[in-house]
């Protein structure tokens, strides 16, 4: 070991081992070349300490984790307030190689003499001071020595405890020791030649203190409390009572004996107490919270394993006993007669008592009483008042003296807490007692029977309706003479009631969705009089019944239905409840239309609208009604525009509108229409005046072509058709002239001289159309059926020639508006014409608009559209 005290005292260095145990010395430091007049010694590390002479030790195992590790010794001087430091460090010392087995050197070294442990007599009586053990050295003759101790006092500096004879090596204790205070003492042994040199290690010896049964047992506490059920069985575990030693564990000194001394009060021994553990258990077999509310046990503790010789010590037990519900409560009364006046309500009339032996208060003696006979009305009631323990019977409804003059009522007791039968008990039936009430008889009001009469009325009933008869009845004479009847103000003003009769009738039409009465329902009090001035209160509660007074209406009535004829969801509402709205019956009361579009059902409120087959496109208008379930029926128009579009959106809304097959124009169409006609018959009174004024007359031909407007894909000629409206006219001149008349009315003349027939075309005389076929001069109207070359060769010049003269003016000016030629189109239309030579001149009759066929549409709608 080196040990260097460097200069400034700031640097110790020690070379150690990597692993030192405890109570290892490290090395030593010379401490008054640093500090001479050292009072405080200490170091900065716990795992070391320091001792006077400069030694230091290990406290604990130390693992140098590293290869140095330092700490810090401190010395203070207090009076010269002076301090130093040594810092010292301990360094891992270099291991040395392994020599080889040949090279392997036998060194002899001295045997080591170390002394077995001394014992010192705890509280010894010496005489002192007392030589305690002998330490020597062969080549030293000066000893000192330094010791520590261990134990619950060694914050005590024990000085002058110990010394030792510096020539002798004899240890000396200089007075009595107490184990409790320091169990045992280290004392460090140094051994210096004359000079101060210290050939050997220091010697550690150990002094134990051997203890004396000095010290008695004690109780932890001063009153062990416990409590135990009463009748509970033997060997129940009451509680522990504990007590401690101090003097040295694990030996006579500190095992302990316990034991029951005596018992208050001195009874029949009810509590076993275990000797070695201190365990309190039930011997008594009867505990008996009424008889013995608390026991008070006396206990001993005694060491040496309760030998007569050993140190003891007393205690208090307090055990005290819990109550169980083991005795049933009884009543002090078995009959209670009390009294009580009639339609009293909410009133105290009897108090009954009990007698419980078991605790006050617990739930053992807390009772709970109950009526198990007469009151089947529920007019009483009985409590328990939580105070005194007593019954409070009540009376809740209201008693009649005339249905019953007296109550016998039957009532028991039992308590909270579960009967539990005790082992010295027997078995008890419930304790009861009968109450007689007695009903006092008072001069009583009107009473309403029943006193909440409901009565439903019809929705919408007429004012005055008698909706129903409210009474009341004396209950002195059981009958309703003498009584009046009114309702006061203040209350819904549905009803009246008759002040004599009590006929309840309506003021008002009851319609649930206005005001008030949309809730249904209203609670009217009546008041019913008697002679004596006495009321009585009832309610009548009108409920109003849902009537069947809307008619279900269709939510919405204009859609559009494009290519793909996807069905139109029709969903009608009513404003009534069941059973008065759903189902709904769905019906097109127009037949033409039922023929075109069927309804199919979806639900208890709408229906399907699709139709039957391939249908034109316009606007169609459905009279669809609906009758609810209670038979009203509401009628519909529902307006479906079927239009060439793929998504509704597509769809203008200026379609064409049909309803029933038949073709409706809009106002500007019949007005553009009306002044065109008015247009044509000016230029026909113009005509007629040019004619008139170049005194010519022209023939017309005998043909059947009136009807001009034929279908447009029709290439061939007509059908044989006989219009019998065209008929020849005689003329009274020599120059011969025809007309045209529609019935009996002749249009105009538009022959001049000598006619010109379709025969004379061919060469003949005065012929007409139908002669060409025939061969004579005579019209023949039957058939109407020639070519088109014929005709064409017949008319294309001459009304040429006429169209020429009626387009000029009176300065021989060509007109703007002016007739144009068309060309034979064959077979007329059944619709008749539409233009200017149409033989209807008619300024008013546009119904044969009405009549078009259904590709004569397009024509409408164009119109519509202008």
């Amino acid at each position: 070991v080196l040990s260097l005290c460097c200069e400034a005292c700031k640097k110790a260095i020690f070379h150690v081992p990597p692993e030192l145990e405890a109570d290892t010395l490290v090395g030593r430091v010379d401490l008054k070349e640093c500090l001479q007049s050292a009072e405080f010694i200490s170091s900065s590390d716990g795992n070391f300490r320091v001792l006077e002479d400069g030694s230091v030790y290990t406290t604990t195992a130390v693992s140098l984790s590293a290869e140095k590790k330092t700490f810090t010794i401190l010395l203070k001087d207090i009076d010269e307030q002076v301090q130093k430091k040594i810092h010292v460090s301990l360094v891992e010392e270099e291991k040395k190689k392994a020599r080889h087995s040949r090279d392997t050197v036998l060194k002899r070294t001295k045997r080591r003499w170390g002394p077995i442990p001394s014992v010192m007599i705890e509280n010894s009586l010496g005489p002192f001071p007392l030589q305690i053990q002998q330490v020597q050295s062969d080549t030293a003759q000066n000893y000192t020595i330094y010791y520590s101790a261990s134990g619950p006092g060694i914050d005590q500096d024990p000085k002058g405890l110990f010394y030792i004879e510096r020539e002798t090596g004899n240890i000396f204790a200089t007075r009595a020791v107490d184990r409790e205070q320091y169990p045992s003492f280290q004392i460090i042994c140094f051994a210096t030649t004359p000079d101060g040199y210290s050939p050997e290690v220091p010697l550690v010896h150990t002094i134990r203190i051997e203890d004396d049964n000095d010290n008695a047992p004690y109780f932890t506490q001063e009153v062990f409390q416990f409590s135990v059920p009463e009748n509970s069985k033997p060997g129940v575990v009451v509680g522990r009572v504990i007590a401690e030693d101090r003097d040295e564990p694990y030996t006579l000194h500190t095992t302990l004996k316990y034991r029951i001394v005596s018992q208050n009060p001195p009874v029949t021994p009810a509590f076993s107490l275990h000797g070695d553990t201190g365990v309190m258990s039930v011997l008594l077999p009867q505990l008996d919270r009424e008889l013995v509310p608390q026991y008070t046990l006396l206990v001993e503790v005694r060491d040496m394993a309760g030998q007569p010789f050993g140190l003891c010590t007393t205690g208090t037990v307090v055990v005290k006993i819990e109550d169980t519900n083991d005795n049933a409560p009884s009543f002090k009364q078995l009959q209670y007669e009390t009294r009580v006046e009639e339609n009293r309500v909410n009133v105290e009339i009897l108090r009954v008592s009990v007698v419980d032996l078991d605790e006050p208060g617990s739930p053992g003696s807390g009772a709970v009483y109950e009526i198990i006979r007469g009151n089947d009305d529920q007019s009483f009631e009985i409590t328990t008042d939580r105070n005194t323990n007593e019954g409070i019977l009540c009376v809740v409804k209201g008693l009649d003296y005339e249905t019953a003059k007296q109550r016998v009522l039957v009532i028991a007791v039992n308590n909270e807490a579960p009967y539990m039968l005790a082992p010295h008990s027997q078995q008890l039936s419930q304790s009861t007692s009968s109450v007689t009430v007695h009903v006092l008889d008072l001069d009583e009001g009107p009473v309403f029977k029943p006193c909440l009469l409901r009565i439903n009325v019809k929705e919408c009933e007429d004012i005055g309706t008698n909706i129903g008869r409210y009474v009341a009845e004396d209950p002195e004479t059981g009958n309703s003479e003498g009584i009046s009847y009114r309702i006061p103000p203040g209350q819904c003003n549905w009803i009246n009631i008759d002040e004599k009769s009590g006929e309840v009738r309506t003021i008002k039409v009851l319609d649930r969705d206005v005001g008030e009465m949309r809730r249904g329902q209203c609670n009217i009090t009546v008041l019913a009089i008697d002679r004596n001035g006495k009321t009585g209160t009832g309610t009548i509660q009108v409920c109003i019944q849902p009537g069947n007074k809307n008619y279900p209406r269709i939510t919405k009535t204009d859609y559009i239905m494009c290519r793909d004829r996807k069905p139109i969801c029709l969903t009608a509402q009513d404003g009534d409840e069941a059973p008065y709205s759903t189902p709904f019956v769905y019906r097109i009361t127009d037949r033409s239309l039922a023929s075109m579009w069927k309804i199919t059902r979806h639900t208890d409120n709408s229906v399907y609208l699709s139709p039957k087959g391939d249908i034109p496109f316009g606007i169609y208008e459905i009279p669809v009604s609906v009758k609810d379930n209670g038979g009203k029926v509401g009628e519909n128009r529902i307006t479906v525009n079927v239009c060439d579009c793929v998504t509704p959106t597509e769809c203008t809304g200026d379609t064409r509108q049909l309803a029933g097959g038949n073709v409706t124009l809009g106002i500007w169409a019949i007005l553009a229409m009306i002044l065109g006609s008015l247009l044509l018959l000016l230029i026909l009174i113009t005509i007629c005046g040019c004619c008139g004024a170049g005194a010519m007359q022209r023939n017309v031909t005998d043909d059947c072509a009136n009807h001009n407007l034929i279908i447009s894909n029709t290439e061939a000629p007509g059908e044989e058709v006989m219009d019998h409206n065209i008929i020849p006219l005689q003329s009274t001149n020599d120059q011969g002239g025809y007309g045209i008349k529609t019935g009996d009315q002749q249009t105009f003349e538009i022959g001049k001289g000598r006619g010109h027939t379709l025969e004379s075309v061919k060469g003949g005389g005065h012929q007409t159309l139908g002669s060409v076929k025939e061969g004579g001069g005579q019209a023949m109207m039957d058939t109407c059926r020639y070519s088109y070359s014929e005709w064409h060769n017949f008319t294309h010049p001459r009304l040429g020639e006429k169209v020429h003269l009626c387009r000029q003016d009176e300065e021989q000016k060509h007109s703007e508006d002016y007739l144009l030629s068309y060309n034979y189109e064959g077979k007329g239309s059944l619709a008749g014409s539409v233009g200017c030579c149409s033989d209807q001149h008619e300024e008013e009759a546009l119904d044969f608009l009405d009549q078009l066929e259904p590709k004569f549409r397009t024509l409408a709608e164009t119109c519509i559209k202008r």
